[in-house]
């Protein structure tokens, strides 16, 4: 069968619009211009990487339960905005896009307005640039303070990934990291395991976090690699908080598992004309 035409153009998906990026090598993914969150990679020669819901609300108005959200500027409920911020549920615009004889790449961008400092009193721009092709998806998010005045800010990449079945998964290289346990109220523990495995709730922050980690999937690999984000959040709701989410069907839980790159534990802080950027990629094996 031949392989689809490269490009990178605008589309719609459930009523939102998006932007399709199709490698030379026919890997590709979907972006929501909603929320700038990446809806859907699939390598080359390969199969769906992202887990979406069925159940997702393409409202415009609801954060998209699936995908890789981009949470800023804050992480969860630790701040006085909306959980997990408002970059979710903004739409985005789409800047440079372009195909190479390697990979498709498309930038998303967005800026505050009136409605986002009526939340957040900062003026800021956000770009997110995803580049897809062969067995890799790379995504850089850069946060700029175009403001006169310094700020704090949370980050994440909420990477929810599909899996065959959770229960028989084993996340790698996490032996010795230290993490908080938002199911527990204790204190700060390491992990001992080699690897850590799925058979119940899981939410967990592992501070100054290893910047490489391997998913195992019933036979098959996921290697994924982070850069300028100090921490790492692994988080599957389990059956009974999955039963409790109204935009996820309630088995669900068993195939999916979010691994997500993050700024959370300590907010990073920008004077004016100051820019960050954080990276992740993710290679399918």
């Amino acid at each position: 069968m031949p392989l689809p035409s490269a490009s990178v153009q605008t589309t719609e998906f459930h009523g939102l619009p998006a932007l399709e990026m199709i490698a030379p090598d026919g890997a590709r993914c979907l972006i929501s211009l909603f929320g700038g969150q990446v809806l859907s990679w699939i390598p080359a020669g390969g199969a769906e990487r992202l887990y979406l819901s069925a159940d997702t609300r393409f409202d415009g108005q609801t954060p998209l339960r699936g995908g890789i959200p981009v949470i800023f500027p804050q992480f969860a409920e630790r701040g006085n905005g909306p959980r997990h911020g408002f970059a979710r549920t903004r739409m985005w615009r789409t800047g440079n896009t372009r195909v190479s004889a390697d990979f498709a790449i498309g930038t998303l961008e967005l800026r505050d307005d009136e409605a986002t400092r009526s939340m957040w009193p900062h003026a800021f721009e956000l770009e997110l640039t995803v580049v897809v092709g062969g067995n890799r998806l790379d995504i850089e998010l850069e946060v700029a303070n175009t403001g006169d005045t310094s700020f704090a800010f949370a980050a994440a990449l909420h990477s929810y990934l599909k899996v065959k079945e959770v229960e028989n998964c084993r996340l790698e290289g996490l032996r010795n990291a230290r993490y908080l346990d938002a199911t527990a109220s204790d204190a700060p523990r390491d992990d001992r395991m080699d690897a850590l495995i799925v058979e119940d709730e899981v939410d967990r922050l592992y501070r100054n976090a290893p910047d490489t980690v391997v998913l195992q999937d019933s036979g098959r690999a996921l290697g994924l690699q982070s850069e300028g984000f100090p921490d790492l959040v692994v988080w599957n709701p389990w059956e009974h908080k999955c039963r409790m989410l109204k935009d996820m069907p309630d088995r669900d839980f068993r195939h999916m598992l979010c691994i997500e790159p993050a700024i959370a534990e300590n907010p990073k802080t920008l004077a004016p004309g100051e820019r960050w950027a954080g990276r992740h990629t993710m290679v399918a094996a």
